[in-house]
């Protein structure tokens, strides 16, 4: 049990490190503010009336940073865990020092003497952020170093059962030392005696149990144990245990009301605002290239459109169309415009049994598509294509995140639990698409979406934006 006490005081001990480096970090940004005004480049971004010295404002940010430091820890961001999500951390330390800087300007505006230079506080407030999550993206690096090639902060972990889940579950440990788990054995039942020997002989930090069969009584005990022994306790929950929950009384006895999506009521209201404010923004930043793009299709074939409609099935079932970048040659366009319809639906077909890359038997994928025009494989590599479609988002047809609208024929392919992906807008980009886009199977693709209807949020929304960018430049591995 040495390697266990030993795990925990690394990680201790690089948490507890942050405290006086997030301290160091916050000082220096102030200092920084400081001597930075003084520069002759910002004179005329200064107030004259700032007249108080360096020793004096020393002073000050020493008395306020403990302050700064207590809400970074009510933040949670001084946890023990060897494997926080970098990400996750920086939000945590910009909201942290945000609402410290609300408060800071709420005193300064109520007790003038300190001082008043909108220039310090608000380039003090975004080198605090800056410095802060560098100190701690190097703190980090170096935990995931001695995690990684020295064994220290592992988690001994018991894996018990042997479903999919759980098979992915261990090659994930295995391949992905940084995670910090290392399985120390797999079993099939929930034996306390079996595991007490286990513990006893290589030990056991967490518990992950992935057996859906386990009775009550084997769960109780099981958690019980893990309690008295200082043992993290997971479990993979069924399909509805993963829904999200209120609890309300009736009749003096409590009853769970499961709920289908926090996109209900002012969710959606927040969701579609959204939706305005950043689609009216992408449209414009993106109408130049848009235009280009539609020269471009003009130029090598001037039959057809340039924009072309797809019709799709969107939220409950309402039939839209899609606007596109036409990247296919117009005799291959599916839609009635088209005179040699008929024959672009016979060649379609004739690809999608020679050529078709989706597993799944709902959606298609024609590798190596020759109805493509040259422009046509440079938009679609990008997904420049689906630019058009934030129009869409204004019409109101779509919305910027969410499952991708399918076709008609698709649709009637879904099994019945498959349409709860029609109970909510479709998106120009989503889950699957910051995920492995179209190299995902129907399967995976339908769960990640779920998992964004389950627990959309305003601040999930506007991740999936920020990493679709760099989605859209990785390599396909279906379809070129």
């Amino acid at each position: 049990m040495e390697s266990s006490s030993f795990m925990k005081r690394s990680e201790i001990f690089f948490s507890a490190i942050q405290v006086p480096v997030d301290f160091i970090m916050i000082v220096l940004a102030a200092t920084s503010a400081y001597f930075l005004r003084g520069l002759p480049m910002f004179e005329g971004y200064v107030s004259h009336v700032f007249s108080i010295e360096f020793a004096d404002y020393l002073d000050f940010v020493l008395i306020i940073t403990p302050f700064f430091i207590v809400i970074l820890a009510i933040e949670g961001l001084y946890r023990i865990r060897a494997t926080r999500r970098f990400v996750q951390e920086a939000y945590g330390v910009t909201k942290a020092i945000t609402f410290g800087l609300i408060i800071l300007i709420i005193a300064v505006f109520l007790n003038r003497e300190w001082f008043s230079s909108r220039f310090v506080i608000l380039v003090g407030w975004m080198f605090a952020i800056a410095f802060v999550v560098i100190a701690r993206y190097g703190i980090q690096r170096i935990q995931n170093f001695v995690l990684v090639h020295r064994g220290m902060g592992v988690h001994r972990v018991l894996l018990i059962g042997y479903n999919e889940k759980m098979k992915k579950l261990r090659n994930q440990f295995v391949k992905n030392k940084s995670l910090g788990y290392r399985v120390v054995d797999q079993i099939d039942t929930a034996s306390i005696k079996y595991i007490k020997t286990i513990r006893e002989t290589k030990g056991v930090d967490e518990i992950i149990v992935g057996d859906p069969s386990l009775t009550d009584d084997e769960q109780e005990k099981l958690f019980d144990y893990c309690q008295i022994h200082n043992i993290t306790y997971r479990y993979f929950p069924t399909t509805l245990q993963t829904q999200r929950f209120s609890m309300h009384i009736w009749g003096g006895e409590p009853i769970i009301e499961f709920q289908h999506t926090p996109l209900d009521g002012w969710g959606k209201l927040l969701k579609r605002l959204y939706d305005i404010v950043a689609g009216t923004v992408l449209f414009i930043l993106f109408f130049p290239i848009m235009l280009c793009i539609a020269a471009c299709i003009k130029l090598e074939d001037p039959k057809g459109p340039v924009i072309y409609k797809n019709e799709r099935i969107g939220e409950n079932g309402r039939k839209f169309f899609v606007y596109k970048f036409r990247y296919m040659q117009w005799k291959y366009c599916i839609t009635k415009e088209n005179p040699a319809m008929k024959e672009a639906i016979a060649f379609e077909k004739k690809l999608i049994e020679e050529r078709n890359v989706r597993q799944g038997g709902v959606l298609y994928k024609i590798k190596d598509d020759p109805r493509r025009m040259r422009v046509g494989t440079f938009i679609e590599r990008y997904s420049l294509d689906e630019f058009p479609q934030f129009w869409n988002v204004l019409k109101g047809d779509m919305s910027l995140v969410g499952p991708r609208p399918h076709q008609e024929r698709e649709v009637e392919r879904y099994s019945e639990y498959h349409r709860r992906l029609l109970t909510i807008r479709p998106g120009v980009t989503g889950m699957a698409q910051v995920s492995g886009r179209s190299d995902l199977s129907f399967e995976d693709e339908y769960r990640l979406d779920v998992f964004y209807i389950e627990n959309w949020s305003l601040w999930l929304d506007v991740l999936i934006c920020l990493k679709t960018a760099g989605a859209l430049i990785k390599h396909r591995k279906n379809g070129k």
